[in-house]
This record gives C-alpha cells, structure tokens and sequence, in this order.
C-alpha cells in the first residue's frame, strides 16, 4: 500500500512549529526540517525548536482592549501550541503575557518531538524542494540561510526584502542593587502570572539622563558589511542609540518614561526609568527592556552600568543585531499563503513579512491549517477580515501596497472599523468602548467560522 506523502515543513521556529502542529493535529504526517544544530545562526544559542531570540515577551494579553491580546486569544481557541506552551511558562509582566525563554522552548520541542505524526530532520535545507514535496510550508523565519535564500530570490524574480533586528541585553538579578531600583508595574497593574510588581525600575535624574544620552551617542558601534549598509531597521524594534539619535527626549517618551511609577525610596519624581523584564520563572534573569542595540559589547558593559542601580549587573547576555529577510508577499503570495509562481510551496512567519512572535506564529497556525485542508481535498475559507487572524492575513495578502510594503505587527487599523450598536446614544464609538467592540466582534466572527469550517 502506498503511503500517503507527507507534509513538509522547513523552519522550526514558531511559524514552523506551529505550522507543523497545526497540520498533525488534522490527522497529518509531517517532516519538520530544521537545521540546528547542523548550521547555526547568528541569533540561536541552543538547539531547541522555537527559541526566543529576542525579548521573551509576547506584549499585551488583554483580548477585550488589545489587537494583539485579541490575536492571543483566537489562538488559544484555534489549539495554537505556541500559546499553550506560553500559558505554561508564563513569567510576571505586568500586563504583557511573557514568559521563561528555555521552559517555553523545551516544551514546544517536547510536544513536537512526541506527537507520532511529526518527524523531525536535522538538516539544512539549501535550494527549493523537489517536485515529489507536493506540500511545503517554508517557515524558515528572518534567518533564512543564504542559499536558501538565493533560491527563493530566483524563483520569484523579486530582490530581497531586509532590516536589521536588535537584541537587549539580560541582567542577572542577584547583581541589582536595590537600594537604587525598586519592584513595579506602571500603575501597579498585575498582568498573567504577576502581583503588579512585575519589572524592576532604576530612576534617572535630568543630569543622569542627560549624561546617559550622551555616552550612547558617543559609544562605539557594530560595523556593517558593505552589502548591510543600505539594509533599514525595523521600527518596531529600533537599537535605543538609533532612538537616542532622533532626539534627546526621544527615549523618555518611549521605554524610558517615567508614567505610573513611584520610587520608594526618593520622594521626587524620576526623570526617567530604565525597566527590567523577567526573562525566566526563577527570577534570576531580567532583560531590560527597549534596549536592543548594535553598541559593542565593550560600550555596552560600561554605558549600561552606568545606570543607577546596574552599577555592578553582570550580564547574562549582551545585546546584538542580525539581518532580517522578507517577502513582498502581497505581490508573491495568494490569499491561502501559496507562492502564486509555484503553488506547492507556501510561506510562513516573519519571511511573510509580519513581525512579531506571536503574529509569525499565527501565520504559521493558519499556512499550517491551509495545507491541511488542501491535502484533504477541501478549501479552506480565510477566517473573516474582521479577526486579527483575518485582519493579519488580508494585510499581508491583499492589503498592504505592494509598492511600500514593510513588516507589520497586528494593529486595530488593519481591522474594518466597528459600528456603534443601534441602541447605543453614542453616535461613535471611542477609546476602550471601541476596541471592545472590535474584540467581542471578532470572537464571535471567529467562533461561528470555526464552527462552519469544522
């Protein structure tokens, strides 16, 4: 008896493993193809299938007020195994659903590597598949391996996409002084797993600031090569000296502001709070937050520990870059995520040209439900634009301008606009009451298509 081919997944970060997941748990057999440890990246430390390599948060999870805690909660509802593996290892954030980087990923790999349907392939993929993969999701991320890469360029005609994405550094908590910082979240606010005391703050006065600003302007930074030089960051996650450069105000009103914060052991207000994140469930690790960055590790270690209360941190790691790559996928990719040159071959995460974990994930979750439907002999309908699911999708498919097309993380605006009830005295719907309306509007529209598409 024949056996039925599988499906075939290059990549396993979470787009990958997501993908893979989702594909297996419809009854599938899959090859998840991963080339860690065989070739590493500039960016991976471990062997682990859906490393964090960046910020171990995966911002906002309040699905009634926030695009992106909306996106959480479609997932948790459509079985996603990267929110499963989050809730599990969640770690203290305040608002934010964060989470112990190697408890997540070891439970991702863990899953994975137990689920019968799924076979995992230690290799590097360098060149497109062969004709006989007639279903391929390629999730392999914004590390695409060159040669890959390269394939990938020549099969769509289209040059590459690029932009450099910064790593912060992580701090070990036992060596925080703590007579200068202090436990808080910004108005107290406890998020999953915390008590309102989720980050650690160290103040600055006007004077300090001052000299902090000017130390990042001086410091000596990473030096591109030649082919990088023209490469843009993404703004989402610019290094603090590129956000430093834009004015000397500029970080005070980002992730250094000093809102919903009091400092127990000064009266006056700070001029400005650097805050840490926890980075895994002991505690021991605390990243700082917003401050991903190109300086060298040399400038680093003497510019952050120059922050009141980091005056003796040891660092777990320090911060670095590496060059991303994406797809102009509202020119190459069909609605359902195929390459419209070559159908078989589907893409998946940030290579699609969304940013973000959880949005790469969600990519993942849906190429992954696509091809499954597909090798059924079904089609599967797009969740309605009016999920983040769908909202996430359309932009990347259909909505954005081929022309100007950048990394986009899940946002209100990619959502058709609520309507204000027809009992409602409020002619137009604002603040929280109408990013209500957009969440309780889209589980239900995602519910009956998960209903109708079951």
């Amino acid at each position: 008896m024949t056996q039925p081919q599988p499906i075939h997944v290059i990549g396993g970060g979470l787009a990958g493993s997501e993908a893979a997941w989702q594909a297996a748990r419809a009854g599938l057999l899959v090859v998840l193809h991963e080339m860690r440890p065989v070739r590493k990246t500039d960016a991976h430390h471990g062997t682990d299938l859906a490393e964090l390599v960046c910020s171990n948060s995966f911002r906002s999870d309040d699905a009634e007020a926030s695009a992106i805690g909306l996106l959480h909660e479609e997932m948790r509802r459509l079985g996603s195994l990267i929110l499963s593996a989050a809730d599990r290892h969640q770690v203290p954030a305040g608002g934010a659903l964060a989470v112990d980087r190697d408890g997540f990923a070891g439970a991702v790999t863990r899953a994975i590597e137990n689920e019968p349907l799924i076979t995992i392939e230690r290799q590097e993929v360098t060149d497109l598949p062969p004709d006989q993969w007639d279903t391929v999701i390629l999730a392999t991320g914004p590390l695409t391996s060159p040669l890959l890469a390269k394939a990938i360029g020549q099969e769509t005609g289209e040059a590459a996409l690029a932009f450099f994405d910064a790593i912060a550094p992580i701090v070990y908590t036992d060596s925080i002084d703590f007579s200068v910082a202090w436990y808080q979240s910004r108005y107290d606010k406890p998020g999953p797993g915390g008590d309102g005391k989720d980050y650690i703050n160290c103040p600055m006065d006007a004077a300090q600031y001052a000299a902090f600003i000017a130390a990042l302007g001086a410091g000596d930074t990473t030096d591109f090569k030649d082919w990088e030089r023209d490469t843009p960051y993404f703004e989402g996650c610019l290094p603090i000296e590129v956000m430093a450069e834009r004015g000397p105000e500029t970080l005070r009103f980002g992730p250094m502001k000093p809102v919903g914060l009091t400092n127990p052991h000064r009266p006056e207000k700070p001029y400005a709070v650097v805050q840490l994140r926890q980075d895994n469930a002991l505690g021991t690790l605390y990243n700082i937050v917003g401050f991903q960055t190109k300086l060298k590790h040399g400038a680093q270690s003497e510019i952050f520990r120059a922050i009141p209360g980091l005056e003796n941190a040891r660092f777990a790691r320090l911060g670095g870059i590496h060059r991303n790559t994406f797809l102009n996928a509202p020119k190459l990719l069909d609605s359902e995520l195929r390459l419209k040159s070559r159908p078989a071959l589907r893409f998946a995460g940030q290579v699609t040209g969304v940013e973000g974990y959880i949005e790469s994930a969600a990519i993942g979750l849906l190429a992954g439900r696509f091809a499954a439907a597909e090798r059924a002999g079904r089609t599967m309908v797009p969740p309605p634009p009016t999920t983040a699911l769908g909202a996430l999708l359309g932009h990347i498919t259909a909505g954005a301008d081929a022309e100007t097309f950048q990394p986009m993380n899940v946002n209100f605006g990619l959502f058709p606009p609520p309507v204000a009830p027809a009992d409602s005295k409020k002619r137009r719907l604002k603040g929280r009451d109408r990013k209500r309306a957009y969440t309780a509007r889209a589980l239900a529209d995602l519910d009956a298509w998960r209903q109708s598409a079951d």
